[in-house]
């Protein structure tokens, strides 16, 4: 059993692990729990443990389930230690060794292989939360203890969603300048497309303005993300084939993302599939043009802005954006770029927020600890808005300034909606 384990564990990857203890302080659940057991040394010594038979695999699964996945731990790390191979391989381990009650077990065969790879359920979730917000019952929810895993705080944080027929008349293909400056896949994502449209309405407008022209293709799906974080490898697997096939197409000189969290598992599906294999060489095109809407603002250095916008602002950066796209410096240099805005940097940008896909939904405690550090950070700032590059930031940050009674004076904001306020014109 232990000679399986160590295949499945990625166990050779754990001897790169020399305890040095570079991942403390860059742990965010090792600061908020203070066990060693909740640092990534720590989680690789349990996988190792669990690998040679010295440890059980429920010895592995609250650390496993309770960190964050944010990879802050791999930027310091001076021996290169593949924490997210590790991570990922646990979960995997851990999923295969859970036995649910068959109502569980439903309800998560639903979300995981029905509702989110769907369009069709992310259109319901859309129009559902549409009507929800049109009905004025999202005034009246901040009240509704009775709804489980703090539904009501996060449905209050939501952004106003466009009405139904607004997001079923969007194309899927745009151009407005011949001939265009570069041709662009856009990769819309699941939640990211049924509750933040308007951000990616102003993700293709941006582009637009760029002079680029914009497709979406029709088939693609979600990327993937939180099945490969969920130990649902499989399915993570079937996704990025889909996606990969939707965006071989046609050609693109570039696939753009707005979402940190996506554009981070889209940049890995060669990592997916084994070496020489068809599929490999398929992945790795398809993440050689993956890059997200700062990069491609940046590089293709088409727009002026027009109105000044004569705030202070912080920028609060995704984790997965930072340290597995290791996307840093395009949207600090897209901030800089409007005029009148003042930017308040974090004093520990590295510092996850804790929302890390639906660890806040599922590990709300633990998130809330990790975001209250967060934003006497954010605090400090005096900022009028925190800008965001993820939706799952973006919802955290506006969770956070409302727990901290600042939803008067401060506000979250997607990059690409700020840069809109700032009314955009190709030079």
């Amino acid at each position: 059993m232990s000679s399986l384990l160590k295949q499945r564990l990625a166990y050779d990857a754990t001897f790169d692990c020399v305890q040095c203890g570079y991942c403390l302080p860059a742990c965010p659940t090792y600061e908020t729990m203070e066990s060693e057991t909740h640092s990534p040394r720590g989680r690789i010594n349990l996988v190792k443990m669990v690998a040679e038979g010295k440890a059980e695999i429920d010895d592995l699964r609250e650390p496993i389930e309770k960190c964050l996945g944010c990879m802050a731990c791999t930027t310091v790390c001076p021996t290169n230690v593949q924490y997210g191979k590790i991570l990922e391989s646990a979960q995997d381990v851990i999923e295969d060794s859970t036995e649910k009650r068959r109502s569980g077990r439903f309800v998560e065969d639903f979300l995981f292989n029905a509702f989110f790879p769907s369009t069709k359920w992310m259109d319901v979730l859309g129009n559902a939360t549409w009507l929800f917000q049109k009905s004025g019952l999202d005034q009246r929810i901040n009240d509704w203890d009775w709804l489980p895993l703090h539904l009501n705080e996060f449905a209050s944080a939501l952004p106003s969603i466009p009405s139904p027929k607004e997001r079923k008349s969007r194309a899927t293909r745009y151009v407005r300048t011949r001939p265009a400056t570069a041709k662009v896949g856009f990769f819309k994502g699941c939640v990211m497309d049924s509750v933040f449209f308007e951000s990616n309405q102003n993700t293709i407008e941006l582009l637009l303005r760029s002079g680029a022209e914009v497709v979406l293709p029709e088939s693609q799906t979600c990327c993937g993300a939180l099945h490969g974080h969920a130990g649902k490898a499989e399915k993570a697997v079937e996704l990025a084939k889909e996606n990969i096939r939707a965006f071989e197409a046609e050609a693109f000189d570039y696939i753009v993302n707005n979402a940190g969290g996506c554009g981070a598992k889209l940049i890995e599906y060669p990592h997916l599939f084994e070496e020489g294999s068809a599929w490999k060489e398929r992945a790795i095109a398809f993440s050689d043009h993956v890059v997200d809407i700062s990069q491609v603002l940046v590089e293709m250095d088409r727009l002026t802005f027009t109105r000044p916008l004569e705030e202070t602002v912080t920028y609060q950066p995704s984790c997965h954006m930072q340290h597995v796209q290791k996307v840093i410096e395009p949207p600090l240099a897209m901030l800089e770029k409007v005029p009148g805005l003042q930017l308040e940097e974090l004093e520990r940008p590295d510092f996850c927020c804790g929302s890390a896909g639906i660890y806040n939904i599922v590990n709300y405690e633990e998130s809330m600890k990790i975001l209250d550090v967060k934003m006497g950070d954010v605090s400090r700032t005096n900022a009028g808005s925190v800008v965001t590059c993820n939706p799952g930031c973006l919802l955290q940050m506006k969770l956070g300034i409302k727990r901290e009674g600042m939803e008067d004076r401060m506000d979250a904001v997607h990059l690409v909606d700020l840069l809109m306020r700032a009314e955009p014109r190709m030079k």
